[in-house]
């Protein structure tokens, strides 16, 4: 009787671990790392390049997709990306960086992967025109992305605070006169989101080029392309699984640090660097009033979360100037 007993007590044993692996899923998907860019510019709105050559440029420097962001202009890619996409190599998504004027301010915001042109929504005060352009984007099955706030120090903090359904804005844009550090008074589009983090209102943050200049190889005056970049982190290089990684903070935002992991948590940050041999790093946790936690030299960073500190977002601070930022955890 006890041998029949301990054979039952096997067989239920091995029946709870199979209907768990069953439930939970034999294998999770392999997650791997993707660089892009979502903000780039071609002949058809402003830019000096064809879309044939705008997107070769990407794809012999290492890119794995880049949207097509022209002026109020959807570029078609499905040419593009039947001449040089390959798969899991490089990948063309459909963009358009939607440009409105309000009061005489200039607003600008990214649609990606629409599927249809949308037009600018226009609107009494930035923050009701942002709102009708966003609303726009999702009617058109798209992500919406907010492009240099600091442009024609057009878009405040506050503005951005009172849109609903956006989750992604630029906190670092290539074009020379954007103005990403502020000055004069203006924040910074580092301590904006800081403001809008602290307000309770959850934003991810995206490093671009805004590159409208190919012509014209290393002339910092120009809007030229490999300035800034995102590192997304999806299943696969499709179009869905990239929008849907940025939209859930799964990426870093970087000028020209390489991460080789990040982990985030509510109760853990972790940061692991990709460290090139002639640099010096230093990793900053940020938290609620753009409050430093702490610092980290090296090439690898923890940051153990109390549970009081709002939220917790962290930017690598590379020795020539480069940095990475990654996506803040909200915290109750």
């Amino acid at each position: 009787m006890r041998f029949v007993s301990l054979l039952s007590r096997v067989a239920v044993a091995t029946f709870l671990f199979a209907t768990s692996s069953i439930a939970q899923g034999t294998t999770a998907p392999t997650l791997h790392w993707y660089k892009g860019n979502t903000h780039a510019h071609t002949l058809n709105s402003d830019g000096d390049s064809s879309p044939d050559d705008v997107a070769r440029w990407y794809r012999e420097h290492g890119y794995h997709f880049l949207v097509l962001s022209d002026h109020n202009f959807l570029t078609g890619v499905e040419g593009l990306n039947a001449l040089f996409g390959a798969d899991e190599q490089f990948l063309l998504l459909p963009g358009e960086e939607i440009t409105d004027r309000v009061n005489g301010k200039p607003l600008h915001m990214n649609g990606l992967l629409v599927d249809r042109l949308v037009m600018p929504q226009g609107g009494a005060t930035i923050a009701e025109a942002m709102q009708r352009d966003v609303d726009a984007i999702r009617a058109a099955r798209g992500a919406p992305h907010l492009n240099h706030p600091n442009f024609g120090w057009a878009v405040s903090a506050a503005d951005i605070m009172k849109v609903k359904n956006d989750r992604l804005f630029e906190i670092w844009n290539g074009h020379p006169l954007v103005n990403n550090q502020g000055g004069g008074g203006m924040p910074g589009l580092e301590e904006m989101w800081d403001m809008i983090l602290s307000s309770g209102k959850l934003l991810y943050g995206l490093a671009t080029d805004d590159a409208h200049t190919f012509k014209s190889p290393g002339d910092p005056t120009v809007a030229g392309p490999g300035r800034g970049w995102v590192q997304v982190r999806a299943a696969r290089l499709n179009p869905r699984d990239i929008v849907d990684a940025l939209e859930r903070g799964d990426f870093y935002a970087s000028t020209g640090v390489e991460l080789a992991d990040v982990q985030r948590s509510t109760t853990r940050y972790a940061v692991t660097i990709k460290a090139a041999l002639s640099s010096r790093y230093t990793t900053r946790f940020i938290g609620k009033d753009g409050r430093v936690l702490a610092e980290v030299a090296g090439a690898t960073a923890v940051y153990d979360i109390k549970g009081n500190e709002g939220y917790v977002r962290a930017v690598v601070l590379e020795s020539n100037g480069w940095r990475a930022w990654m996506q803040p955890v909200m915290l109750p």
